[in-house]
């Protein structure tokens, strides 16, 4: 159903079961998937592409223009999934020349007055609570949950299944399996996520040795990674954090109390190494 009181550009394309709600605003290079909900005042732009079964708050803006200086009009996208949960005001832009798009993956839910920026990449089934800011080509990974409030510098990623609490200033890359601290610092793993989302109690003691050795021993970079590969058994968990670990710049290693630079690819990853 699409309200008399709506503006829907004659060519946006409108999937079946869509319903458009009073003073919403819908430019014309849009798609909008099936069973998609558009709430009152919502504003879709141009480049907007969304999946199906997404409700799209009062207030929310999808497919803004990015607020980058270096943007100059070129024709980009914000692509966003299916099932997703974008709450009040919440703005979304689309990409630029560095990436194209902007993505958002599925089933997330963006709470009231998030912002998650140009090019930015956002996974699927992550919560990011309200008033929390993802600065541009931002990679957030699968499972994640940042606290309100929190501000997430420009190029960091952030890994899966990683708790960030709310407040925090996300400086630097945030590893997998890990909650940090609203100050930058780790705060070991996410144990009650890893819980809730089926990890068995093996997984996790894995997870959570290997962490322990890599982020709360005095020993560098290439000797913790040698220490955890000579001292704990192989699991797909320890090899999967190793990996992101090695990959990485020894410069951005953490220390007892800060966050190391590593990026989760995703957990289904794990049945490949």
């Amino acid at each position: 159903m699409i309200s008399p009181l709506a503006y829907v550009h004659p060519d946006a394309k409108i999937g079946e079961n869509v319903t458009i709600e009073p003073f919403a605003y819908v430019e014309g290079d849009v798609v909008i998937g099936d069973d998609c909900w558009i709430g009152p005042h919502a504003i879709i732009y141009n480049g907007a592409r969304l999946g199906k079964g997404n409700k799209v708050h009062p207030g929310a803006c999808i497919a803004c223009l990015p607020q980058d200086l270096k943007f100059a009009g070129e024709e980009t996208t914000a692509v966003i999934g299916d099932y997703n949960d974008i709450r009040e005001c919440v703005t979304i832009s689309r990409g630029t020349a560095s990436r194209g798009t902007t993505i958002v993956g599925n089933g997330n839910l963006l709470m009231a007055y998030v912002h998650v920026a140009h090019d930015d990449v956002v996974g699927s089934h992550c919560v990011i609570a309200n008033r929390t800011s993802l600065a541009g080509e931002v990679e957030v990974g699968d499972w994640v949950v940042i606290g309100g409030h929190s501000a997430v510098h420009q190029w960091c990623k952030i890994g899966d299944h990683s708790m960030i609490q709310g407040g925090s200033l996300v400086r630097q890359d945030v590893p997998p399996f890990v909650t940090m601290r609203e100050t930058g610092s780790y705060a070991g793993i996410n144990k009650l996520g890893l819980q809730r989302r089926g990890f068995t109690a093996e997984q996790i003691e894995a997870i959570h040795n290997t962490c322990r050795i890599i982020f709360q021993s005095d020993l560098n970079f290439t000797n913790a990674c040698n220490e955890v590969e000579n001292t704990l058994p192989q699991s797909p968990e320890r090899d999967y954090i190793l990996k992101f670990v090695r990959e990485e710049d020894p410069t951005a290693f953490i220390t007892v109390g800060s966050v190391m630079g590593v990026y989760g690819q995703g957990f289904d990853a794990l049945n490949k190494l």
